[in-house]
This record gives C-alpha cells, sequence and structure tokens, in this order.
C-alpha cells in the first residue's frame, strides 16, 4: 500500500534493511534498535523448548499471545533454568555460534558421587557419538566445580544435543536434574519459573 518506505523509497516484498537505514511506517520513523528485545525464561522441566507444540508443553505458554520471540538454543524437556528468547536473529545466530566461545554454565545432579576423577575426565572430554553424523567425538574440554557430593557445576562452550547427559552417561553417571544457571554474563539469579 506504499505506507514503507525505506531511506524514502517504497518497500517492496524481499527489500533489506539495515541498521544505517531509515525505515518509516506512515511517515513514523521506527527505531529498529529500540525494537529488539531479549528476555530471560526461566525453563520448569517438563516443557520443550519449542514454541509450536500440539501437545501443549512447549514455552509458548509462557509468551504473552502476539510477541514474536524465538528461543536461543535449546534445554531438552527434562532440563530446565535458564533459556533466552528474542526477536533479533543475528544476536541469536551469535549466541549460538560455537566459535564464539559463549560461555554457558549448568548446574548438575547425578546418580552417584562426584569424584575427583570423574571431574578432571569431564574437564579433559569425553568421546560420545555425533547424533548428526553417528560418528565418534570428543567432546571439548570444560571446566567443572563440585558443589556438594552428588552435584557440581559444568562450563561449556560446545552445545550438542544432550551433551551434558551423555557425557555423564559414557562415564557411568546418570543424571536426576540439569539446570542452566548462565548465557555469558546473564545468570538465572532468583528469577521464578515460567
Amino acid at each position: 500500500a506504499g505506507r514503507v518506505r525505506i531511506d524514502g523509497v517504497v518497500a517492496v516484498t524481499g527489500s533489506r534493511v539495515n541498521p544505517q537505514m531509515t525505515v518509516t511506517v506512515d511517515d513514523t520513523e521506527l527505531n529498529m534498535a529500540e525494537d529488539r528485545v531479549v528476555y530471560a525464561l526461566n525453563k520448569p522441566a517438563g516443557y520443550i523448548s519449542s514454541l509450536s507444540d500440539e501437545q501443549g508443553q512447549g514455552i509458548s505458554c509462557f509468551i504473552p499471545d502476539g510477541m514474536r520471540l524465538f528461543p536461543v538454543g535449546r534445554l531438552d524437556k527434562e532440563s530446565e533454568g535458564l533459556m533466552l528468547l528474542t526477536n533479533d536473529g543475528e544476536l541469536m545466530n551469535n549466541l549460538l555460534n560455537a566459535a564464539g566461545g559463549h560461555e554457558k554454565e549448568y548446574y548438575v545432579t547425578v546418580d552417584r558421587k562426584v569424584t575427583d576423577i570423574f571431574l578432571k575426565a569431564l574437564e579433559s572430554g569425553v568421546k560420545i557419538n555425533n547424533r548428526a553424523t553417528g560418528e565418534k567425538v570428543i567432546t571439548a574440554p570444560c571446566r567443572t566445580r563440585r558443589i556438594s557430593d552428588n552435584t557440581f557445576s559444568i562450563i561449556l562452550i560446545q552445545g550438542l544435543n544432550r551433551q551434558i547427559r551423555r557425557m555423564c552417561g559414557a562415564l557411568g553417571y546418570g543424571v536426576v536434574r540439569l539446570r542452566r544457571m548462565r548465557i555469558k554474563n546473564i545468570c538465572l539469579g532468583d528469577l521464578n519459573e515460567g
């Protein structure tokens, strides 16, 4: 209808906009920086990270109607903790890129006593199957810290599917509880579930 203009030119389907361009709707300028949003969500266990879920178990139930947000990364259904939701695709891609070295910290409770040998094995890398290729891979080095007899912290920069559960399983440990506490410098803190 000619209502949207990019640098004074009427926009057409497929027009691309970069941050240096001026976008107007009905002669009102949009501030693109203000339109970007990032939310932290404390995902409870029992919900999947997907927004579209026919069984009603996706995280979309925590997002107000009409908000177009996408999850940054995933937590499996049994896991809980910090997830980021944004409408900024560039930020999402940057955070998901393992080459960026972005830390993610988890608290993990296991079904056996946490030993120094177990923690050192995790830190050195664990041989697991890459589910995408079927080949064996060794996980990237990570950092760990004992929290209690059965709980430890692990800091990863890698993000393979169900990586922590698979690493623990390869070393004979079962994961009882897995909670993401931090992504980069964004911490879960005391954020309520949901």
